[in-house]
C-alpha cells in the first residue's frame, strides 16, 4: 500500500508541479520512490521464503503491476496533458507536453508493470513448485 500511495501521490498534478519546480521536492520524490520500491521488493522477495511469504509477495507484486498498468494507461491515453504545457528535451528529442506524458505512460506500462508482473509470477511459480514438492514428498 505504501508504494501505491507514493507512486500515485507524486503523480497528482500538484505534487508533480512541486517536484518540477523545487530541487528539494525532486529529491524527496526520488527518495520516496526508492524507499517505497525497496521496501516492496525486500518484503516480497524475502531471503527466507515461506509459502505464506511467497503468497503475500506474489499478491503484492501482482497488485502493484495492476496499479502501475492503470497509471501508465491513464498517462498514455489522456486526451490532454495532465502536467504542464511546455516542451521538454528527452535524449536530444524535443517533445511537447502531451508527447512527453504519453511516452512516460508507455515506459511505465512496458517496464514498470512488466517487471512487477514478472516478480509476482516468479513468486507464484515458486509457491506452486514448493507445494508440488511437499505433496510428492
Amino acid at each position: 500500500m505504501a508504494e501505491l500511495i507514493v507512486v500515485w501521490g507524486w503523480h497528482a498534478p500538484t505534487a508533480r508541479l512541486w517536484a518540477e519546480t523545487s530541487v528539494f521536492a525532486t529529491i524527496l520524490e526520488q527518495a520516496s520512490f526508492l524507499i517505497a520500491g525497496l521496501l516492496l521488493w525486500l518484503t516480497a522477495i524475502a531471503p527466507k521464503a515461506t509459502p505464506a511469504r511467497d503468497a503475500s509477495g506474489a499478491l503484492a507484486l501482482l497488485l502493484t503491476s495492476i496499479h502501475m498498468t492503470l497509471l501508465g494507461a491513464l498517462l498514455s491515453l489522456a486526451s490532454r496533458p495532465l502536467y504542464g504545457t511546455g516542451d521538454v528535451s528527452c535524449f536530444g528529442l524535443v517533445l511537447d507536453a502531451e508527447q512527453d506524458q504519453a511516452l512516460g505512460g508507455v515506459v511505465m506500462l512496458m517496464v514498470g508493470a512488466v517487471v512487477y508482473l514478472a516478480g509476482g509470477v516468479f513468486l507464484l511459480s515458486r509457491l506452486l513448485s514448493d507445494r508440488r514438492e511437499r505433496l510428492a514428498g
